[in-house]
């Protein structure tokens, strides 16, 4: 048994490498097949929310993660609707973890393709995200909660998938109701088809399998279980393989695509990632997976990564290949400050 959970997730882990790899060679960023935060990014800029011409699309793989999960949590019986944990603190640790993303320039799964690609950079964005775990870690082992979430009804856990559904058919019918960037990450895109196709393929196989690199990390540091892990040692071994066969693997800190050589910031920027992260108790990835699967404290949350995207660009918190900029640099500080205020107060409360 324990084996066959194995098998499931290595699997999962070399499709999504080997999604990842194919969706760039047809036309996405490199070292960008798939990455959350950049994707949600983009599709903040398609709605409008901010006016970085550079990053504005409506990302297909994102909405196709969501319904996959959606679909796969109804087959399998796992869609429960749930919520009512802190969801403001949801939507501000949400917000933040797209700050400190975005310093970083990737979340925890484009962290793992960059590092399949050659990008330097990415192991301090590795060593920043332990830092930031290991923080969420202590927290955990203190006593920290959100309280407890609560049933809800079947229309409320089912909001999400519905919105998403929507949005597959504006995709697919009305795409010129959403802005699309004419130059930039923006306009680098697999085609429609493709890119649909892997998000639901990969969020029906990530529903499945649990997959989380928060909880990876976290489940190895404190039960030395490492099923989740072994999902994204999986990714970068087959990103690896298939970056080296279609010539895209550049081993160097400088002159890496969509990433910069700060690394301090490089650091710390992950270190949020992870710490808000645990916090909320999974990575932007299975945030979107759980909120597909009726989970409204991660719809909430996700809600709060779509506004911490746009609220990057329009207040110039984002980093660029030029490296980070001042506002970021307060951001991510004050989000670490927020993440540690937080943990110190719900902590306090479970004292009383």
């Amino acid at each position: 048994m324990k084996k066959n959970r194995y098998i499931s997730i290595i699997s999962m882990g070399v499709i999504m490498g080997i999604f990842s790899v194919l969706l760039v060679y047809l036309g996405n960023p490199k070292n960008m097949g798939f990455c959350i935060a950049c994707f949600v990014r983009d599709i903040a800029g398609s709605l409008g929310m901010h006016n970085a011409t550079a990053v504005q699309y409506m990302r297909p793989e994102v909405v196709g993660l969501v319904l996959g999960a959606f679909v796969m949590s109804l087959i399998g019986k796992e869609f429960k609707p749930t919520g009512g944990s802190s969801p403001f603190i949801r939507f501000i640790l949400g917000c933040f973890v797209t700050v400190g993303a975005l310093m970083f320039l990737g979340c925890p799964l484009r962290m793992v393709l960059r590092l399949g690609g050659g990008d330097v950079n990415a192991v301090f964005g590795l060593i920043g995200f332990s830092l930031g775990i290991g923080a969420g870690i202590f927290a955990l082992n203190k006593g920290f909660s959100l309280k407890r979430s609560y049933n809800q009804s079947y229309t409320e856990g089912s909001l999400f998938g519905i919105v998403n559904i929507m949005l597959l058919v504006m995709i697919l019918f009305i795409p010129q109701i959403f802005i699309a960037s004419e130059k930039g990450p923006g306009s680098m895109h697999a085609p429609m088809w493709i890119s649909l196709i892997a998000g639901l393929v990969l969020g029906a196989m990530a529903q499945k399998t649990r997959l989380c690199m928060v909880g990876g990390i976290r489940d190895a540091f404190l039960f030395k279980d490492f099923y989740l892990l072994s999902g994204f040692a999986a990714i970068f071994v087959s990103s690896f393989i298939g970056n080296i066969i279609t010539n895209n693997f550049h081993l160097s800190m400088a002159d890496q695509p969509v990433a910069h050589t700060n690394i301090l910031w490089n650091i710390l920027g992950m270190a949020l990632v992870g710490f808000a992260s645990v916090l909320l108790g999974g990575c932007p990835m299975r945030q979107l997976i759980l909120a597909g699967s009726g989970n409204s404290d991660s719809a909430v949350t996700v809600m709060g990564l779509l506004v911490g995207g746009a609220l990057s660009h329009t207040l110039n918190l984002a980093s660029s290949p030029a490296g980070p900029t001042l506002n970021g640099k307060i951001a991510v500080i004050i989000g670490l400050i927020f993440c540690f205020a937080i943990t110190f107060a719900n902590i306090q409360k479970q004292k009383n």
